[in-house]
């Protein structure tokens, strides 16, 4: 038996992260991880492999569409397995930074499946190795979603951990769900020279963001794939010796289509379940979510949970901020879960960004607003780099002129989303965006213009209304 005063049960960005901080604030750490690697799914098979294939596909299109600059490039040579080199090069690099990061913390690695005995110890399922423990932090993720009428056993039906392993680039390849993860891989197949068609149940693409964000996106992968079918669900899958034949029933779609593979990506589930948390007394929904208070405390006083498992979003950078504040509380200090807004970011291309309150969300809320609105194709930087089809959209408060939410479309959304998420939390109005001066020209302006709009200030463009 191990004893040790907290154990973390995986390793993901979470779990190493509240490993850490427990670590550095003096404690004894033990930390479980069931697969080979640390990092979990996000840094193994998730955002970060995901980027690098992301960033392979980027230098792809653009000397593709360089041709209007002046400058033609030959037909790239794609050697699939380089690509793949690269791609877990960047995974290994971060996955032994990682290691030696817990080395040096004397933070104690343990791999194998950890489930509950009781709510002091857990039990190692391939070794049956027990740690007693004062505290535990639960971290252990989510898993794909499948859908069970699918022959998940035929290698030609993927799911996205299958399509990051970029086994073999299909001539015919259908995205089933048009959400984050399936049109990062769109964008990745489609640059390394799939015929690309994506289904999805819902009225638009990324059904958490606004339309008019998504717009762009749309716009331009529309002109690039072979089909994109909305509103539309799948009837029927069927295996044949030439590929996959799919059902389809929506307005515009083909009742039959052959594929010569097949990506599901219709969300993940918490492994709420999967841990026998209940021998713990730990408290777990119906969907495998975990309950905690601010202080990411569960039911059990000294069982904590984080990431994935505790609620939505399932996002890499809520959890890190959620493993700090268990690892503090657990250590005495004074510390809460807080956070005023979560941004999320598509890494398409154009990327999808947005933070805060969504249009819709407050016109479901009844919350009065005004919208400051600015498309790229007029800004400098835009138009410089060749990519005039981005958006900016600020939405403020009617009464105090507050940022409640903004969402981003174009070039770097993603590292443009970070100004108006500070905004928020620092409660900054639509005077402090348009008076703080952003260097010029920028994309970073955009975020300046949306406030100039809704103020009716701007001058770059001719203003809607005077103030």
């Amino acid at each position: 038996m191990i004893k040790t005063q907290i154990v973390v049960i995986g390793s993901g960005p979470g779990g190493y992260t509240a490993a850490f901080r427990a670590a550095d604030l003096g404690k004894k750490v033990v930390l479980i991880e069931r697969y080979e690697n640390l990092g979990g799914v996000c840094l193994n098979v998730g955002c970060i492999p995901s980027k690098a294939l992301l960033h392979t596909a980027w230098i792809i299109n653009e000397a593709a569409e360089s041709k209007h600059l002046g400058v033609t490039f030959n037909k790239p040579k794609i050697d699939i397995n380089d690509i793949r080199k690269n791609k877990n090069d960047v995974v290994n690099k971060l996955t032994m930074g990682i290691q030696a990061l817990a080395k040096a913390r004397g933070v104690q690695i343990i791999t194998g499946y950890a489930r509950f005995i009781s709510n002091t110890q857990v039990k190692i399922d391939n070794t049956n190795e027990i740690i007693e423990f004062e505290h535990a932090i639960i971290s252990a993720g989510s898993h794909v979603n499948k859908i069970p009428d699918f022959p998940l056993d035929d290698s030609r039906v993927m799911d996205s951990t299958d399509a990051l392993d970029l086994e073999s680039v299909p001539k015919r390849l259908l995205i089933v769900g048009g959400g984050i993860i399936g049109l990062e891989m769109a964008t990745v197949y489609h640059a390394l020279g799939s015929e690309i068609t994506v289904v999805e149940r819902s009225e638009q693409l990324i059904v958490a963001a606004d339309q008019d964000i998504v717009s762009p996106l749309f716009k331009r992968i529309k002109k690039q794939y072979a089909n994109i079918f909305l509103n539309t669900e799948i009837t029927s899958i069927k295996t044949q010796e030439d590929g996959i034949q799919i059902g389809f029933k929506g307005k515009n779609a083909p009742e039959f289509d052959i594929f010569d593979k097949a990506l599901v990506s219709i969300g993940r589930i918490p492994n709420g379940k999967l841990i026998d948390c209940e021998k713990a007394g730990v408290d777990v929904n119906d969907y495998g979510f975990i309950n905690v208070d601010k202080q990411m405390r569960t039911n059990i006083q000294n069982i904590y949970a984080i990431g994935d498992i505790v609620c939505q979003p399932m996002l890499a950078h809520k959890a890190v901020h959620e493993a700090k504040v268990a690892a503090e509380v657990i250590c005495g200090h004074k510390s809460g879960f807080d956070a005023l807004t979560i941004p999320s970011v598509a890494y398409t291309d154009p990327e999808v960004a947005w933070t805060g309150r969504t249009e819709k969300e407050l016109k479901t809320e009844g919350i009065e607003y005004e919208v400051g609105k600015f498309p790229w194709a007029a800004s400098g930087r835009s138009l410089s780099i060749g990519r005039s089809e981005g958006i900016s959209k600020a939405l403020f408060d009617k009464k105090t002129h507050r940022l409640l939410g903004m969402g981003i479309c174009g070039t770097n959304a993603g590292e443009l989303i970070a100004e108006p998420t500070l905004a928020i939390e620092m409660g900054c109005d639509m005077s402090d965006i348009a008076l703080t001066i952003h260097a010029h020209p920028t994309l970073s302006e955009t975020t300046a213009f949306t406030a100039e709009i809704a103020e009716g200030t701007i001058t770059d463009l001719l203003p809607s209304k005077k103030k």
